[in-house]
């Protein structure tokens, strides 16, 4: 049997009286690349930040790699291999790609009040570190050649390329993609899809939310629906086609976020 590296049972995610995420329960497998799928306001993106600390269940429970994180705070979930990008990219546009990118590995001594004053030898060092290691992310994301680029500067299918090399720079196991294609050109989603795959033959596991079924259905399995914030679907991308849920549903059009 195929070993799961996330699990949920019964997330359910409540705002006042609205229900967004309703007792939803699924295992993501390690190794597997996930289409989390659903029309405009099915709870795709609030279960994303059920999952990763930035909102409370307001029940159940979640299991990363067989430990309870149901409560952990985004940047723990970080230090313990998931990560996540945003559906809108929103990198610090002043600074330059490769600034971005050496921002985000966590406990960082030049961050600490003392580190520069009497560790100064040691901050350098290990910003020497994360510098080489960041330009070798940039090289993969296709991306090192805009290094001393601002961030503001560039287009919106790069930052896309952006947010994964950052997340990239915690070396999780587990990464949530949220509408990676969205707004990206043809040609920046090829590599963008190109840069998945590599990654997940590493042994990455992927979870994406995409409302491009034609992404979806290529690169996707299984393939997991929500709607009014339960999974009415899970199986694989043949089975999603063929299932009369979701062409009753959707049939004609494609699934929107």
């Amino acid at each position: 049997m195929a070993e799961a590296i996330l699990g949920l049972q019964g997330v359910t995610r409540d705002f006042g009286p609205f229900r967004a995420v309703d007792s939803v329960s699924f295992d993501i497998n390690r190794g597997s690349i996930t289409g989390l799928i659903g029309p405009n306001g099915a709870g795709k993106t609030t279960l994303f930040n059920v999952l990763t600390g930035m909102l409370p269940p307001t029940a159940g429970k979640v299991h990363l790699d067989g430990r309870d994180v149901t409560r952990l705070s985004a940047n723990r979930l970080f230090g313990q291999g998931l990560g996540r990008t945003f559906q809108i990219p929103r990198p610090f546009s002043k600074m330059s790609v490769l600034e971005n990118v050496m921002l985000a590995p966590m406990a960082q001594l030049g961050e600490r009040w003392f580190g520069p004053f009497l560790h100064a030898d040691k901050v350098q060092q290990q910003e020497g570190v994360i510098r080489d290691k960041a330009i070798e992310v940039l090289k993969f994301v296709t991306l090192d050649q805009l290094a001393d680029h601002a961030a503001g500067q560039i287009s919106g299918g790069q930052m896309k390329l952006l947010e994964l090399a950052r997340v990239l720079m915690g070396d999780p196991q587990l990464i949530l993609l949220d509408e990676p294609a969205a707004g990206v050109n043809p040609a920046l989603t090829g590599i963008l899809i190109e840069k998945i795959e590599e990654l997940n033959r590493q042994g990455k596991t992927f979870v994406i939310i995409e409302h491009d079924m034609d992404f979806v259905m290529q690169h996707c399995d299984p393939v997991i629906a929500l709607a009014e914030g339960k999974v009415v679907f899970e199986g694989t991308p043949q089975e999603a086609q063929a299932n009369p849920i979701l062409l009753d549903a959707y049939l004609g059009s494609q699934f929107d976020d």
